[in-house]
């Protein structure tokens, strides 16, 4: 499990530019605020997530994108 602690301004960032793509599915910026929080949360996890350095990258990221598809609950 990958533990990521946020500020709650950062967390406030990051849901409501989440929230607006959820609406739209259009991934596009309203403030350089909400490209940075994605560069911070994507420095975080990289520190997270050791599967980046694994020789089987790819079929790791395979089989994690089909069980996000398989437990989505919308």
């Amino acid at each position: 499990m990958a533990n990521i602690k946020l500020e709650n301004f950062e967390a406030l960032v990051l849901v409501d530019f989440l929230l607006r793509f959820t609406d739209t599915e259009n991934l596009s910026f309203k403030h350089e605020a909400e490209k940075q929080i994605l560069y911070d949360l994507c420095a975080l996890l990289e520190s997270e997530v050791p599967e980046l350095l694994d020789p089987n990258y790819k079929k790791l990221l395979e089989e994690a994108r089909k069980k996000i598809i398989a437990c989505k609950h919308y």
